[in-house]
C-alpha cells in the first residue's frame, strides 16, 4: 500500500495509541521517520497483555510494524522486548523481515517509558519538552500495531484485550467490546466486587484510580488492577495534595535520592529535579523558574515517591499539580538536553525489586492466562472521547439499529481526534455529550 492509503485506513478505523496515552495513530503516521519502535517492554508490574498478544498475534504485530514503517518511510523497525518474554521472542524472531530486528531489554523499571525505550534501543535521546518524531523515531504499543494490521482489512477498533489482576480470585486476560463497564468486566470474569477494594484502570503505578466501576473500558484500558483500599499505592493516589505539601515541608531532608534515580533526569533532562522542586514549593518560590518548569518533564513513573524517598514524600503528585497549573497559564518548558549521567544505566531499577518495594510481589504468582474468543455483553456505553484531542461528533440517534464496526462517532472537522465505532450489534438507546449507549434488542 501507499503511505497515504495506510494513513487513511488507520484514520477510518479509529486506531489510537493503546498503551494509555491514546494519541491518534493516523496523525503520528503523517510524519516521516527513520525508525519505528515496538514497545514490548510492558514494565508495569502485574500486566501481561502485551507479551501475551505478541505471542498469539505475532503475524499481525509484524504486519502492523511493516505498515507503520511504510507509512513513515522508515528504514528500520525495532521490536524492543524484554529477553524474559521468551515465548513472544520465539514467535516473533522468524517473522522479522528486512530492516527489522529484536532489541533485548533488561528487566528494569520503567523500561516502557517512551523516552527510555528509545534511549535503550537506539542510543538517541529525545530532547526535554520534545516528542520522539523530533529525532526521527515513532513508538507504537503492541496492541496499537495489531490494530493497524487489522485496519488494513477495514476492521475498526471495537475490542480491547485487557488483564484483570491484583487481589482477585481469577486473574485473567480477556478480549471485550469497547464500552462495557468495569463492573461487567469483573462479574464476567468470575471476580467478586468487595467493599474494601479499590480499582485502577491501567498499570498499578501509572494507572488511574477509578472513581466508579460504571466507568467504561476504552481503547486505552490495558489493565484492571484490584488492590485493598489500604494498600500503599491506593493511599498515595488518594492522599490530598494539601497533605502531601504539608508532609513535604515537615520532613524533606533534601537527600536528593529522588533526583539521582529519576529516569528522565539521568538521561539528560536535568531541569527535572524533584528535590529542588520540593524545596522551591516549601519556600514558596512558585515562580516561572527552570526548577518549576522542569516539572513538565515528569513522566509520572513514580520512582521518586515509591522507591527513592526515605520519608514518604510524593514528588510525583507535586509535579502533577505544578504541570496542571502551568498548563492553565500556557507556560511551556524551554530548556535543552544535557549530558547523560555517566552511571545512568546502573541507576535503573530492577522490576522485581520495584514490585517488592511497593507490596506487589505477593501477586506475581498469577499468570492471568489469555482466554480465546470475545466475551459477550448486552449493553455498552461507548465514550466519544477515548483519545487525545476533542470528543467525536455522534452520527447516530436514539432508535438506530447498528452493526459491529459501524461508525457512530466521527472526528470533528479540523480537530484532533479518532473515530468511534459500534462494538456490538444492537439499538442506540441514548446519545449524550460524553457517550453513546447501545443495547441488544433496544431499551427494556
Amino acid at each position: 500500500m501507499m503511505s497515504e492509503e495506510i494513513v487513511n485506513k488507520v484514520k477510518a478505523c479509529g486506531v489510537v495509541g493503546s498503551g494509555g496515552a491514546g494519541f491518534p495513530t493516523h496523525v503520528k503516521y503523517q510524519s516521516k521517520a527513520e525508525t519505528v519502535i515496538v514497545n514490548l517492554a510492558e514494565c508495569e508490574p502485574l500486566l501481561r497483555v502485551d507479551q501475551q498478544l505478541a505471542e498469539r498475534d505475532a503475524e499481525d504485530l509484524i504486519k502492523g510494524l511493516n505498515c507503520a514503517m511504510q507509512a513513515v518511510s522508515a528504514k528500520e523497525g525495532i521490536v524492543a522486548v524484554k529477553e524474559k518474554y521468551r515465548k513472544a521472542v520465539e514467535r516473533l524472531k522468524p517473522l522479522l523481515t528486512s530492516g527489522m530486528r529484536l532489541e533485548y531489554l533488561r528487566d528494569i523499571y520503567p523500561a516502557g517509558d517512551e523516552f527510555l525505550t528509545i534511549k535503550l534501543t537506539t542510543g538517541k535521546s529525545v530532547p526535554p519538552g520534545a516528542i520522539p518524531i523530533s529525532i526521527g523515531v515513532v513508538v507504537n504499543n503492541v496492541q496499537t500495531l495489531i490494530n493497524v494490521a487489522r485496519a488494513m482489512e477495514d476492521q475498526p477498533v471495537i475490542h480491547r484485550t485487557i488483564t484483570v489482576t491484583g487481589d482477585v480470585k481469577n486473574p485473567v486476560t480477556v478480549t471485550v467490546p469497547v464500552g462495557i463497564s468495569f463492573r461487567q468486566l469483573l462479574e464476567k470474569t468470575g471476580n467478586e466486587i468487595r467493599e474494601g477494594d479499590a480499582y485502577i484502570d491501567g498499570g498499578p503505578i501509572m494507572g488511574k484510580l477509578l472513581g466508579s466501576l460504571e466507568n467504561s473500558v476504552t481503547k486505552t484500558s490495558g489493565g484492571l488492577v484490584v488492590l485493598p483500599k489500604d494498600h500503599v499505592l491506593i493511599r498515595i493516589k488518594t492522599q490530598p495534595i494539601s497533605q502531601i505539601m504539608r508532609v513535604a515541608k515537615t520532613v524533606c531532608e533534601q537527600c536528593q535520592l529522588c533526583t539521582d534515580l529519576c529516569p528522565r533526569n539521568i538521561i539528560g533532562h536535568r531541569d527535572l529535579k524533584p528535590h529542588m522542586t520540593i524545596r522551591a514549593v516549601n519556600y514558596g518560590k512558585m515562580t516561572e523558574s527552570q526548577v518549576i518548569k522542569g516539572a513538565i518533564l515528569c513522566s509520572d513513573c513514580g520512582v521518586c515517591e515509591l522507591y527513592s524517598c526515605p520519608v514518604n514524600i510524593s514528588p510525583r503528585r507535586v509535579n502533577q499539580a505544578i504541570k496542571q497549573e502551568l498548563q492553565k497559564q500556557g507556560i511551556k518548558y524551554d530548556g535543552n538536553l544535557s549530558k547523560d549521567d555517566p552511571m545512568w544505566e546502573a541507576r535503573l531499577i530492577p522490576s522485581q525489586q520495584m514490585a517488592r518495594r511497593i507490596g506487589l510481589k505477593s501477586y506475581y504468582h498469577q499468570e492471568a492466562p489469555l482466554q480465546s474468543g470475545i466475551l459477550d455483553f448486552n449493553r455498552v456505553n461507548i465514550p466519544l472521547k477515548q483519545h487525545v484531542g476533542a470528543p467525536c461528533e455522534p452520527v447516530v440517534k436514539v432508535g438506530d439499529v447498528v452493526m459491529p464496526g459501524q461508525l457512530i462517532g466521527r472526528i470533528r472537522e479540523g480537530q484532533l481526534g479518532a473515530n468511534v465505532h459500534a462494538s456490538m450489534a444492537g439499538t442506540i438507546t441514548a446519545v449524550t455529550e460524553s457517550g453513546i449507549i447501545l443495547e441488544k434488542g433496544g431499551a427494556s
